[in-house]
Protein backbone atom coordinates (compact mmCIF):
# COMPACT_ATOMS: atom_id res chain seq x y z
CA UNK A 1 0.00 0.00 0.00
CA UNK A 2 1.20 3.54 -0.45
CA UNK A 3 1.27 3.59 3.37
CA UNK A 4 3.50 1.16 3.77
CA UNK A 5 5.93 2.35 1.17
CA UNK A 6 6.37 5.71 2.54
CA UNK A 7 7.31 3.92 6.18
CA UNK A 8 11.06 3.66 6.87
CA UNK A 9 13.15 0.36 5.49
CA UNK A 10 12.91 -1.17 8.85
CA UNK A 11 9.54 -0.22 10.24
CA UNK A 12 8.52 -2.07 6.35
CA UNK A 13 10.83 -4.98 7.18
CA UNK A 14 8.93 -5.56 10.41
CA UNK A 15 5.44 -5.02 9.23
CA UNK A 16 6.30 -8.13 6.84
CA UNK A 17 7.66 -9.97 9.56
CA UNK A 18 4.61 -9.40 11.77
CA UNK A 19 2.12 -10.39 9.09
CA UNK A 20 4.50 -13.39 7.92
CA UNK A 21 4.23 -14.84 11.59
CA UNK A 22 0.32 -14.32 12.10
CA UNK A 23 -0.58 -16.12 9.11
CA UNK A 24 2.00 -19.02 9.81
CA UNK A 25 0.85 -18.95 13.24
CA UNK A 26 -2.27 -19.29 11.57
CA UNK A 27 -1.54 -22.25 9.75
CA UNK A 28 -1.20 -24.49 12.68
CA UNK A 29 -4.00 -23.25 14.74
CA UNK A 30 -6.74 -25.78 13.19
CA UNK A 31 -6.13 -28.64 15.49
CA UNK A 32 -5.18 -29.58 19.33
CA UNK A 33 -2.76 -27.27 21.05
CA UNK A 34 0.86 -28.62 20.81
CA UNK A 35 2.08 -29.38 24.38
CA UNK A 36 5.93 -29.26 25.22
CA UNK A 37 8.14 -30.85 26.74
CA UNK A 38 12.07 -30.19 27.93
CA UNK A 39 14.04 -33.00 28.57
CA UNK A 40 17.38 -31.71 30.65
CA UNK A 41 17.91 -28.82 32.91
CA UNK A 42 21.95 -28.02 32.71
CA UNK A 43 22.46 -24.53 31.62
CA UNK A 44 21.79 -25.01 28.09
CA UNK A 45 18.27 -26.51 28.19
CA UNK A 46 17.26 -24.32 30.95
CA UNK A 47 18.49 -21.19 28.63
CA UNK A 48 16.52 -23.43 26.04
CA UNK A 49 13.51 -23.76 27.99
CA UNK A 50 13.24 -19.97 28.49
CA UNK A 51 12.73 -19.43 24.99
CA UNK A 52 9.90 -22.59 25.22
CA UNK A 53 7.86 -21.07 27.74
CA UNK A 54 7.51 -17.02 26.11
CA UNK A 55 6.38 -18.65 23.35
CA UNK A 56 4.00 -21.55 24.59
CA UNK A 57 2.44 -18.22 26.63
CA UNK A 58 2.55 -15.95 23.31
CA UNK A 59 1.90 -17.98 20.51
CA UNK A 60 -1.99 -20.23 20.44
CA UNK A 61 -1.13 -22.86 18.87
CA UNK A 62 0.78 -24.69 21.99
CA UNK A 63 -0.10 -25.54 25.70
CA UNK A 64 0.69 -22.74 27.72
CA UNK A 65 2.31 -25.25 30.45
CA UNK A 66 5.80 -26.28 29.58
CA UNK A 67 7.03 -28.75 32.01
CA UNK A 68 11.07 -29.48 32.65
CA UNK A 69 12.39 -32.21 33.59
CA UNK A 70 14.87 -31.73 36.44
CA UNK A 71 17.25 -34.72 37.48
CA UNK A 72 16.94 -34.05 41.43
CA UNK A 73 19.50 -32.87 43.69
CA UNK A 74 19.70 -30.59 47.01
CA UNK A 75 20.54 -27.45 46.65
CA UNK A 76 21.25 -25.73 49.92
CA UNK A 77 19.67 -28.81 52.01
CA UNK A 78 15.99 -28.13 49.59
CA UNK A 79 15.07 -29.97 46.49
CA UNK A 80 16.12 -28.46 43.02
CA UNK A 81 12.84 -28.77 41.72
CA UNK A 82 11.25 -26.90 44.34
CA UNK A 83 13.72 -23.74 44.04
CA UNK A 84 12.68 -23.55 40.51
CA UNK A 85 9.48 -23.66 40.86
CA UNK A 86 9.27 -21.38 43.60
CA UNK A 87 11.74 -18.67 42.52
CA UNK A 88 11.33 -19.32 38.77
CA UNK A 89 15.09 -19.31 38.20
CA UNK A 90 17.19 -22.23 38.18
CA UNK A 91 19.97 -21.47 40.92
CA UNK A 92 22.40 -24.13 40.14
CA UNK A 93 22.79 -23.94 36.68
CA UNK A 94 21.44 -20.69 35.41
CA UNK A 95 21.23 -18.41 37.97
CA UNK A 96 21.46 -15.54 35.91
CA UNK A 97 18.17 -16.57 33.63
CA UNK A 98 14.81 -15.71 34.91
CA UNK A 99 12.31 -18.49 33.63
CA UNK A 100 8.82 -17.69 32.91
CA UNK A 101 6.09 -19.01 35.35
CA UNK A 102 4.53 -21.45 32.88
CA UNK A 103 7.92 -23.11 32.55
CA UNK A 104 7.04 -26.40 35.83
CA UNK A 105 10.21 -28.05 36.82
CA UNK A 106 9.55 -31.79 37.42
CA UNK A 107 11.50 -33.87 39.09
CA UNK A 108 9.70 -37.71 37.63
CA UNK A 109 10.66 -37.91 33.71
CA UNK A 110 7.54 -40.13 32.55
CA UNK A 111 5.45 -37.14 34.05
CA UNK A 112 8.08 -34.38 32.72
CA UNK A 113 7.11 -36.14 29.19
CA UNK A 114 3.58 -37.41 29.83
CA UNK A 115 0.78 -36.36 26.77
CA UNK A 116 4.09 -34.24 25.25
CA UNK A 117 3.44 -33.53 21.12
CA UNK A 118 6.68 -31.66 21.10
CA UNK A 119 9.54 -32.79 23.11
CA UNK A 120 13.16 -31.61 23.44
CA UNK A 121 16.41 -33.37 24.47
CA UNK A 122 18.79 -31.28 25.72
CA UNK A 123 20.82 -33.89 27.60
CA UNK A 124 24.64 -35.73 28.19
CA UNK A 125 24.24 -38.34 24.94
CA UNK A 126 25.63 -40.77 27.78
CA UNK A 127 22.51 -40.47 29.51
CA UNK A 128 19.60 -40.73 26.63
CA UNK A 129 19.18 -44.27 25.77
CA UNK A 130 17.38 -45.23 29.12
CA UNK A 131 15.55 -42.10 29.53
CA UNK A 132 13.88 -42.73 25.87
CA UNK A 133 12.72 -45.59 26.99
CA UNK A 134 10.91 -43.94 29.93
CA UNK A 135 9.16 -41.58 27.88
CA UNK A 136 7.95 -43.60 24.78
CA UNK A 137 4.90 -45.14 26.30
CA UNK A 138 3.68 -41.58 27.98
CA UNK A 139 3.98 -39.29 25.20
CA UNK A 140 0.97 -37.61 23.32
CA UNK A 141 -0.40 -38.16 19.87
CA UNK A 142 1.31 -37.54 16.72
CA UNK A 143 4.73 -36.69 18.64
CA UNK A 144 7.72 -35.19 17.26
CA UNK A 145 11.28 -34.82 18.52
CA UNK A 146 14.28 -32.33 18.01
CA UNK A 147 17.73 -32.96 19.48
CA UNK A 148 19.92 -30.20 20.85
CA UNK A 149 22.30 -32.81 22.67
CA UNK A 150 25.78 -32.28 21.72
CA UNK A 151 27.99 -35.31 21.01
CA UNK A 152 27.83 -38.63 18.64
CA UNK A 153 27.68 -42.22 19.78
CA UNK A 154 29.41 -45.59 17.93
CA UNK A 155 28.44 -49.07 17.78
CA UNK A 156 30.54 -51.56 16.35
CA UNK A 157 29.22 -50.40 12.30
CA UNK A 158 30.73 -47.04 13.51
CA UNK A 159 29.18 -43.48 14.15
CA UNK A 160 25.46 -43.32 15.65
CA UNK A 161 24.14 -40.11 15.64
CA UNK A 162 21.86 -38.73 18.67
CA UNK A 163 19.05 -37.85 15.78
CA UNK A 164 19.00 -41.52 14.38
CA UNK A 165 19.27 -42.85 17.54
CA UNK A 166 16.21 -40.29 18.73
CA UNK A 167 14.70 -41.23 15.67
CA UNK A 168 14.69 -44.59 15.98
CA UNK A 169 13.83 -45.91 19.39
CA UNK A 170 11.33 -42.88 19.18
CA UNK A 171 10.09 -44.10 15.69
CA UNK A 172 9.52 -40.24 15.46
CA UNK A 173 10.49 -37.59 13.14
CA UNK A 174 13.52 -35.60 14.47
CA UNK A 175 14.81 -32.10 14.17
CA UNK A 176 18.18 -30.70 15.38
CA UNK A 177 18.77 -27.77 16.73
CA UNK A 178 22.90 -26.50 16.81
CA UNK A 179 24.34 -22.85 16.90
CA UNK A 180 26.43 -20.36 18.35
CA UNK A 181 24.45 -20.33 21.56
CA UNK A 182 26.31 -20.08 24.78
CA UNK A 183 23.66 -20.25 27.71
CA UNK A 184 25.24 -17.15 30.12
CA UNK A 185 24.65 -14.81 27.33
CA UNK A 186 21.30 -16.33 25.87
CA UNK A 187 20.31 -15.82 29.83
CA UNK A 188 20.39 -12.16 29.70
CA UNK A 189 18.95 -12.09 26.26
CA UNK A 190 21.72 -10.76 24.97
CA UNK A 191 21.62 -11.30 20.49
CA UNK A 192 22.45 -14.42 18.82
CA UNK A 193 21.49 -17.07 15.73
CA UNK A 194 20.96 -20.87 15.95
CA UNK A 195 20.09 -23.39 13.09
CA UNK A 196 16.98 -26.27 13.03
CA UNK A 197 17.97 -28.95 10.61
CA UNK A 198 14.75 -30.72 9.53
CA UNK A 199 13.26 -33.67 7.80
CA UNK A 200 10.13 -32.83 7.50
CA UNK A 201 9.45 -29.02 6.77
CA UNK A 202 6.50 -28.74 8.83
CA UNK A 203 8.28 -29.93 11.84
CA UNK A 204 10.86 -27.66 10.92
CA UNK A 205 8.49 -24.64 11.09
CA UNK A 206 6.74 -25.36 14.28
CA UNK A 207 9.73 -26.15 16.30
CA UNK A 208 11.37 -22.78 14.98
CA UNK A 209 7.97 -21.06 15.94
CA UNK A 210 8.44 -22.98 19.45
CA UNK A 211 11.90 -21.11 19.78
CA UNK A 212 12.21 -17.87 17.94
CA UNK A 213 12.43 -14.81 19.68
CA UNK A 214 13.49 -10.98 19.42
CA UNK A 215 16.79 -12.47 20.97
CA UNK A 216 17.05 -15.91 19.54
CA UNK A 217 17.10 -15.74 15.60
CA UNK A 218 16.16 -19.28 13.97
CA UNK A 219 17.25 -20.48 10.44
CA UNK A 220 16.27 -23.44 8.84
CA UNK A 221 17.96 -25.79 6.99
CA UNK A 222 17.25 -29.03 5.46
CA UNK A 223 20.04 -30.93 6.63
CA UNK A 224 19.77 -32.80 9.59
CA UNK A 225 23.31 -34.95 9.64
CA UNK A 226 25.13 -31.51 8.42
CA UNK A 227 23.84 -29.80 11.79
CA UNK A 228 24.46 -32.29 14.12
CA UNK A 229 28.15 -33.09 13.02
CA UNK A 230 28.83 -29.23 13.21
CA UNK A 231 27.72 -29.01 16.98
CA UNK A 232 29.54 -32.01 17.84
CA UNK A 233 32.64 -31.87 16.28
CA UNK A 234 33.42 -28.33 16.83
CA UNK A 235 33.62 -29.19 20.94
CA UNK A 236 36.53 -31.44 19.63
CA UNK A 237 38.57 -28.22 18.32
CA UNK A 238 37.24 -25.85 21.62
CA UNK A 239 39.59 -28.48 23.21
CA UNK A 240 42.29 -27.16 20.94
CA UNK A 241 41.42 -23.81 21.21
CA UNK A 242 41.76 -24.21 24.87
CA UNK A 243 44.68 -25.78 24.88
CA UNK A 244 46.36 -22.63 23.18
CA UNK A 245 44.57 -20.25 25.78
CA UNK A 246 46.39 -22.78 28.46
CA UNK A 247 49.88 -22.09 26.78
CA UNK A 248 49.53 -18.68 26.27
CA UNK A 249 50.02 -19.08 22.49
CA UNK A 250 48.61 -15.72 20.46
CA UNK A 251 45.82 -15.08 17.91
CA UNK A 252 47.78 -16.45 15.13
CA UNK A 253 48.07 -20.09 16.71
CA UNK A 254 44.49 -20.25 17.64
CA UNK A 255 43.35 -19.36 14.52
CA UNK A 256 45.37 -21.66 12.58
CA UNK A 257 44.13 -24.30 15.09
CA UNK A 258 40.21 -23.36 14.60
CA UNK A 259 41.21 -23.28 10.70
CA UNK A 260 42.71 -26.66 10.38
CA UNK A 261 39.64 -27.70 12.71
CA UNK A 262 37.05 -26.62 10.53
CA UNK A 263 38.65 -28.19 7.59
CA UNK A 264 38.81 -31.60 9.86
CA UNK A 265 35.05 -31.51 10.28
CA UNK A 266 34.30 -30.65 6.88
CA UNK A 267 36.62 -33.75 5.77
CA UNK A 268 35.00 -36.00 8.24
CA UNK A 269 31.38 -35.07 7.31
CA UNK A 270 32.16 -35.39 3.86
CA UNK A 271 34.45 -39.08 4.14
CA UNK A 272 31.43 -40.73 6.53
CA UNK A 273 28.13 -39.47 5.18
CA UNK A 274 26.85 -38.05 2.01
CA UNK A 275 24.34 -35.41 0.93
CA UNK A 276 25.22 -32.87 3.58
CA UNK A 277 25.41 -29.41 1.89
CA UNK A 278 28.51 -27.05 2.26
CA UNK A 279 26.09 -24.27 3.25
CA UNK A 280 25.64 -25.76 6.70
CA UNK A 281 29.17 -24.85 7.25
CA UNK A 282 28.43 -21.22 7.24
CA UNK A 283 25.16 -21.44 8.78
CA UNK A 284 25.10 -20.70 13.25
CA UNK A 285 25.72 -24.24 13.68
CA UNK A 286 28.90 -24.56 12.07
CA UNK A 287 31.00 -21.32 11.60
CA UNK A 288 29.91 -19.39 14.03
CA UNK A 289 28.90 -22.32 16.87
CA UNK A 290 32.67 -22.91 16.19
CA UNK A 291 33.96 -19.51 16.79
CA UNK A 292 31.90 -18.96 19.51
CA UNK A 293 33.00 -22.16 21.32
CA UNK A 294 36.68 -21.64 20.87
CA UNK A 295 36.34 -18.44 22.35
CA UNK A 296 34.10 -19.36 25.56
CA UNK A 297 32.33 -22.06 26.60
CA UNK A 298 33.32 -24.90 28.55
CA UNK A 299 35.26 -27.21 26.40
CA UNK A 300 37.95 -24.25 25.66
CA UNK A 301 37.58 -23.36 29.60
CA UNK A 302 38.36 -26.94 30.44
CA UNK A 303 41.20 -27.65 28.01
CA UNK A 304 43.08 -23.89 29.16
CA UNK A 305 43.10 -25.47 32.40
CA UNK A 306 44.58 -28.95 31.39
CA UNK A 307 47.17 -26.99 29.73
CA UNK A 308 48.06 -24.41 32.29
CA UNK A 309 48.55 -27.22 34.57
CA UNK A 310 51.16 -29.18 32.35
CA UNK A 311 48.64 -32.10 31.91
CA UNK A 312 48.97 -33.04 36.22
CA UNK A 313 45.31 -32.48 36.48
CA UNK A 314 43.06 -34.94 34.90
CA UNK A 315 39.78 -33.50 32.93
CA UNK A 316 37.60 -35.49 35.57
CA UNK A 317 39.22 -33.50 38.29
CA UNK A 318 38.98 -30.24 35.97
CA UNK A 319 35.26 -30.98 35.16
CA UNK A 320 33.95 -31.37 38.86
CA UNK A 321 36.15 -28.11 39.48
CA UNK A 322 34.90 -25.82 36.61
CA UNK A 323 31.68 -27.30 35.86
CA UNK A 324 30.54 -28.48 39.23
CA UNK A 325 27.38 -31.47 38.22
CA UNK A 326 27.68 -30.24 34.22
CA UNK A 327 29.31 -32.73 31.68
CA UNK A 328 32.62 -32.00 29.79
CA UNK A 329 31.70 -33.10 25.86
CA UNK A 330 34.48 -32.02 23.99
CA UNK A 331 37.16 -34.75 24.84
CA UNK A 332 34.38 -38.03 24.81
CA UNK A 333 33.31 -36.75 21.56
CA UNK A 334 37.22 -36.64 20.53
CA UNK A 335 37.37 -40.17 22.15
CA UNK A 336 34.47 -41.66 19.93
CA UNK A 337 35.50 -39.85 16.57
CA UNK A 338 39.25 -41.89 17.61
CA UNK A 339 37.57 -44.74 18.17
CA UNK A 340 35.93 -44.78 14.54
CA UNK A 341 39.01 -43.62 12.81
CA UNK A 342 40.96 -46.64 14.41
CA UNK A 343 38.33 -48.89 13.02
CA UNK A 344 38.72 -47.22 9.79
CA UNK A 345 42.31 -46.77 9.61
CA UNK A 346 42.05 -43.31 9.11
CA UNK A 347 43.83 -41.32 12.22
CA UNK A 348 46.69 -40.22 9.77
CA UNK A 349 44.00 -38.73 7.98
CA UNK A 350 42.63 -36.68 10.50
CA UNK A 351 45.74 -35.90 12.55
CA UNK A 352 44.32 -32.50 14.56
CA UNK A 353 41.62 -34.77 15.61
CA UNK A 354 43.50 -37.52 16.65
CA UNK A 355 46.27 -35.46 18.48
CA UNK A 356 43.15 -33.66 20.22
CA UNK A 357 42.43 -37.24 21.39
CA UNK A 358 45.94 -38.28 22.37
CA UNK A 359 46.69 -35.34 24.20
CA UNK A 360 43.18 -35.42 26.63
CA UNK A 361 43.97 -39.79 26.64
CA UNK A 362 47.26 -41.18 26.28
CA UNK A 363 49.38 -38.71 27.89
CA UNK A 364 51.11 -36.40 24.73
CA UNK A 365 52.32 -33.00 25.55
CA UNK A 366 50.06 -30.43 25.55
CA UNK A 367 52.46 -28.30 23.08
CA UNK A 368 52.03 -31.03 20.31
CA UNK A 369 49.02 -29.30 19.49
CA UNK A 370 51.13 -26.58 17.59
CA UNK A 371 54.18 -28.89 16.18
CA UNK A 372 52.11 -31.86 14.83
CA UNK A 373 52.80 -31.83 11.37
CA UNK A 374 49.35 -30.91 9.95
CA UNK A 375 49.94 -30.83 6.33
Amino acid sequence: SPELIRRPPRAVARHIRSVMLRHFTRSFSTGPKEKIAMIGSGNFGTALVRLLGRNAARHDVFDSEVKMYVYEEQVDGRPLTEIINEKHCNVKYLPNGPLPENVVAVPDLAEAAKDATMIVFCTPHQFLKPMINTVKPVLGPNYKALSAVKGIDFDDKGIVLISDLIRNQLECDTSVLMGANVANEMATDQFCETTIGYSESKNGELFKLAFHDPSFNVGLVNDTVGVELCGALKNIVAIGAGFCDGLKYGGNTKAAIIRIGLKEMQLFCHTFYSGISDDTFLESCGVADLITTCFGGRNRKCAEAYAAAGGKRTFDDIEQDILKGQKLQGTLTAKEVNHVLKMKGMEDKFPFFTQVYKISYEGAPVESIASTPYY
